[in-house]
């Protein structure tokens, strides 16, 4: 039987540690306890693109800052933890609390598959610090091998394969040989793959091509699923007119029910940036809490969101900037004190489609119409954010949001023989 996946969301956090006077980079961010810095995080990316797609991973994030933090001292370490929210911890307990926290969220893989890969790459000749060895593997059971970087073609494709093997073949290239020179010492790579099936399915053969209207006024022809089911839904107001007063939210969870994807739709006429800026923490909370089981009739694009985010500047306007210049103190890891985070890339992808589906899906437009609606209907054919998230410890796997669905050319003649 078909079935609609919300299918590999993945992603990958690379992290290069270089000498000074090197290379750039960027760092990462959040998880648990860490939801205040995904929202700050979301803001700074939503700044950044006007009419772009997001899609970011803040516990990919937070695992990689985790790593890092081990073998961070001094400012760099309190920067850390003050930014990502583990300064209100007893210093060490934030490595047990993402230890336990992939443990958990990995441990299931009958309804859903979430892997989560770590590895450290360290240069030929450098000695590291035996315990920061240790803890790398016991917290974050960390591949560690060593590499010369001098050969930084062959090290590129190195990660690269280590990358793809453990995204399905979904992050493809994530680096250069011009990432790499003679100066690099250490490279951290983090991976995060995720596969889910949607609890209520939605039917093939309801899908249909639909205009999505985008927020600069153009519009274009996507591939609409529709189901009509038992899904978590509620209606909620700022309380002014800054967000087009009312919006909807809506919790589909996925096969299990741990899991769940959140979409927040705006009004059809209220763009997305008109309900970016109230998005906090304490809503987040509020919607996850406040949604009622209820019959819904959903419209949901099909949609792709891909996106390759160099993290170093918005790290440093949330707080961690210590670890990108020449005074960082990454002591812990190696005797030296002449390391620090050269470069640090995260890749995402995430694809809500049906599996298979290629030859049951018509050709023919749905009347958008609002008339005689027995349940309440939420119409994604507009702008709209969106979270993945455990529904039992809070965490975030993804957050962002699709300005553009997935589009198709009606007039193609392969979209006939479809």
């Amino acid at each position: 039987m078909l079935i609609l996946d919300v299918f590999s969301p993945l992603l990958l956090l690379l992290l290069s540690i270089l000498l000074p006077r090197y290379g750039c980079g960027a760092a990462d961010i959040p998880e648990d306890t860490t939801s205040e810095f995904s929202v700050r995080l979301y803001h700074q990316l939503q700044a950044a693109g006007d009419q772009d797609n997001i899609i970011f991973s803040p516990l990919s994030v937070a695992l990689a800052l985790g790593m890092v933090e081990l073998g961070a001292r001094g400012a760099s370490l309190e920067e850390i933890r003050q930014t990502v929210g583990f300064s209100h911890l007893l210093p060490g307990v934030e490595f047990s609390l993402l230890q336990n926290l992939t443990a958990a969220l990995s441990g299931d893989d009958t309804h859903y598959v979430i892997r989560f890969a770590n590895s450290l790459l360290l240069q030929e000749g450098v000695t590291f610090n035996p315990e920061f060895l240790h803890l790398m593997r016991k917290y974050f059971r960390a591949d560690v091998e060593t590499v010369d970087f001098s050969e930084s073609a062959a090290v590129a494709e190195q990660i690269n394969n280590w990358v793809e093997n453990h995204t399905e073949s979904k992050i493809r290239e994530l680096l250069s040989a011009e990432d790499f020179s003679s100066a690099t010492r250490l490279t951290l790579v983090n991976a995060v793959y995720f596969r889910g099936s949607w609890r209520n399915q939605f039917r093939p053969e309801n899908t249909r091509t639909f205009s999505f209207s985008r927020d600069d006024g153009s519009e274009v022809q996507t591939l609409m699923m529709y189901q009509q089911g038992d899904f978590y839904y509620g209606e909620f107001s700022d309380g002014s007119q800054e967000a087009g007063g009312v919006y909807q939210v809506l919790e589909m969870p996925y096969e299990g029910e741990d899991m769940s994807m959140l979409i927040v739709l705006p009004r059809q006429e209220v763009p997305l940036a008109s309900l970016e800026p109230i998005i906090k923490v304490a809503l987040l909370e509020e919607w996850a809490n406040n949604v009622k089981r209820q019959k819904v009739e959903v419209y949901l694009p099909r949609f792709k969101v891909e996106q390759k985010i160099d993290l170093r500047s918005t790290l440093q306007e949330l707080g961690i900037k210590n670890i990108f210049t020449n005074d960082a103190d990454l002591s812990a890891m190696t005797d030296g004190k002449d390391l620090h985070i050269g470069k640090a890339v995260q890749k995402a992808y995430l694809e809500v489609t049906e599996e298979g589906a290629e030859g049951a899906v018509g050709s023919g437009m749905i009347a958008l119409t609002r008339t005689l609606v027995l349940y309440p209907q939420v119409m994604a054919d507009h702008p709209f954010f969106f979270v993945i998230r455990n529904r039992r410890t809070g965490s975030i796997l993804f957050m962002g949001r699709v300005m553009t669905p997935e589009v198709i050319d009606p007039n193609d003649q392969d979209f006939d023989s479809m």
